[in-house]
């Protein structure tokens, strides 16, 4: 069984933020999956699927951003989930817009959600997908929560897609065949 989660904050207010594209992630996954992720469990939006006779549930923490951790520790626990088939997908400012970086661990390289599910699975051994979406100019709040513009949107639509692919390649295949395939995606090259 495989738990991917999205990060990213609730309400219309940040929809299509930079700090939301791990949601858009997993709402695009769930589309390709002809599953909806509507249902109210674990502080978060819950969908389940199967992926080649593999359970998968999708979850979207709904306890805003910083707090990430509370959602996914409240799955991993109630399913038992092995961290090695925690998939987490989040936005990285360390990243330019239109690539992605694939790893089976790590630190939180700065970013507070990452920190609070590192905190609760007091482990840091479980794959993530991280979105780039660029330094900030200006203030880090302001870049996080702001739109992309119009060239950057073209960009993450694309990088969003191969996100999706990605988690799949992990879920059917493996990590490290999902990093050796994508780990060089830059979608401002195709």
């Amino acid at each position: 069984m495989f738990l991917v989660v999205g990060l990213g904050n609730p309400g219309r207010e940040y929809e299509k933020t930079r700090h939301n594209v791990g949601f858009e992630v997993i709402d695009r996954l769930a589309e390709k999956l002809g599953i909806e992720v509507n249902r109210i469990k674990f502080k978060g939006l819950v969908g389940e699927a199967s992926v080649n006779g593999k359970k998968v549930v999708l979850l979207k923490p709904t306890t805003f951003m910083n707090l990430s951790g509370e959602s996914l520790i409240e799955a991993v626990s109630f399913y038992k989930v092995n961290l090695e088939n925690v998939i987490v997908i989040y936005d990285d400012v360390d990243i330019n817009v239109g690539r992605l970086r694939i790893r089976g661990s790590g630190s939180d390289g700065g970013h507070n959600g990452m920190k609070n599910i590192i905190y609760h699975l007091k482990d840091n051994k479980f794959p993530r997908v991280r979105i780039g979406i660029g330094k900030p100019k200006g203030d880090m709040v302001s870049h996080v929560l702001g739109r992309f513009s119009q060239e950057e949107e073209a960009l993450i639509k694309k990088v969003v897609d191969i996100a999706v692919e990605a988690v799949l390649e992990i879920i059917n295949n493996s990590l490290q065949s999902a990093m050796n395939k994508y780990n060089s995606y830059d979608a401002s090259l195709k």
